[in-house]
């Protein structure tokens, strides 16, 4: 289990929706200890256009076109991850960073030291 992957969980029986797809986002140390949740994007089916919102496509193991939505960023526990799906590359990865700055109102200068 590691950043960039992508996997399905799925959701309680009497849920309006049966399964739903996320997209760990926490940092690879922290994916290799043994906490027991995980920080994760969902990803939707449709998307609203917001800077916050990453494209993703069957090239990277969905069905459809489908958005990640880093505005919704939420901790998933580690055992419901078992549905592996796919990965995003390195370029995907990026989008997906710059999303979450912007989700999460990091400017440049919040990253640069005194």
């Amino acid at each position: 289990m590691k950043r960039g992957e992508l996997y399905r969980v799925r959701v309680p029986r009497g849920d309006a929706r049966r399964a739903r797809v996320f997209l760990i986002v926490s940092r690879p140390e922290f994916t290799r200890v043994p906490y027991s949740s995980v920080v994760c994007a969902p990803v939707y089916s449709n998307g609203q256009g917001l800077a916050t919102e990453v494209s993703i496509t069957p090239a990277e193991g969905m069905k459809r076109q489908s958005w990640l939505r880093c505005d919704e960023v939420t901790s998933v526990a580690r055992g419901l991850l078992t549905d592996y799906v796919g990965s995003l590359p390195p370029d995907k990865m990026v989008e997906v960073s710059r999303a979450l700055a912007v989700a999460l109102a990091i400017e440049p200068e919040d990253l640069l030291s005194d």
